[in-house]
């Protein structure tokens, strides 16, 4: 599995997710920046991701929904804070409504991914910072640490065929 490490820190309102690959910074780079690429991995197996809108820029929006098993969909979005590509891209992460508009009942988090190229590959670490303590304990009670696990296990298998073409 690529996901080493899962971190929790309710002092610092943070979860941290860390992985590693064995491939260059720029091909893990294009897991989020080609849409049919990030939408192959971003929802768990059981929940694909279908991007509406990517726009990875400063100012960008990204909007996407996933599917459920029952045919039931969850929308969500991202404003772009950040692109250094292909070590850094920062957003503002939230839920939307069934017409795509942000849902202000549900909490934002602010998501920072950071590639680091290492002998070998690259590493990845995800952290995703909470507006409360409450947020935090919905969001993970809602399985964001799972399923981002989940997600992110199906990136070896689109590198791997990067590689293999």
């Amino acid at each position: 599995m690529t996901v080493t490490d899962i971190r929790k820190d309710p002092e610092t309102l943070t979860m941290t997710v860390s992985a590693e690959f064995d491939h260059p910074a720029d091909r893990v780079w294009q897991l989020w920046a080609d849409p049919r690429k990030l939408e192959r991995w971003w929802g768990p197996p059981e929940y694909p991701a279908t991007f509406e809108r990517h726009e990875l820029e400063p100012g960008g929006t990204v909007t996407y929904f996933m599917s459920g098993p029952e045919g039931e969909r969850y929308h969500g979005w991202w404003s772009v804070v950040a692109v250094d590509a292909p070590r850094r891209l920062e957003v503002r992460d939230g839920f939307a409504d069934d017409q795509g508009r942000p849902n202000e009942e549900m909490p934002v988090t602010e998501m920072r991914v950071e590639l680091t190229e290492r002998a070998g590959g690259t590493s990845v670490r995800i952290t995703s910072t909470f507006p409360s303590a409450a947020a935090m304990e919905q969001l993970v009670a809602m399985g964001m640490d799972e399923g981002l696990s989940a997600a992110m296990g199906q990136m070896d298998a689109i590198l791997a065929e990067a590689t293999a073409a």
